[in-house]
């Protein structure tokens, strides 16, 4: 005889999941260069103009820092919690060693998640290793930063 009401055996599956909450943020459009550009103050816009075709920039949009920004003028830009990193952002939700920017022979930027607890994110979605494009928003830990690259000789 089957009782529904017995109890079940146990199938050996583990039934628990992680839910990550930036799943749950919407994926943001891709917005025209203007746009992006008229979010910066006159400064920010006068800053970016200048930067050589070799270097970029990141400026924190949202989160903790909001308005600073970083010159990205190296080979290899660490991204952190250290406070030794080229970009410290100080807060629990950033690894201590979480990403890293690199820059290619070709002049091109990317995003490298180093193992990174909260993962590195780049317009909203997950990712080990991204391509960048001015106006992308990375996001690392509770800090967003748009990504701004030279394009003055």
């Amino acid at each position: 005889m089957n009782d529904s009401k017995a109890p079940q055996e146990p199938s050996g599956k583990d039934l628990t999941s992680t839910i990550h909450l930036s799943a749950l943020r919407s994926v943001p459009k891709p917005r025209p260069l203007e746009e992006i550009y008229s979010q910066l103050s006159t400064e920010e816009r006068e800053i970016v103009s200048q930067l050589p075709k070799s270097s970029a920039m990141l400026i924190v949009i949202a989160g903790p820092n909001k308005g600073a920004r970083f010159l990205i003028n190296s080979e290899e830009t660490a991204i952190g919690r250290d406070p030794r990193s080229e970009i410290s952002l100080d807060d629990v939700t950033v690894s201590r060693v979480h990403a890293k920017i690199v820059r290619g022979q070709d002049g091109s930027f990317k995003v490298v998640d180093l193992g990174s607890l909260n993962g590195s994110y780049v317009n909203a979605h997950q990712v080990q290793e991204s391509g960048l494009a001015i106006g992308d928003e990375i996001q690392i830990g509770k800090f967003r930063l748009t990504f701004f690259k030279g394009r003055a000789n």
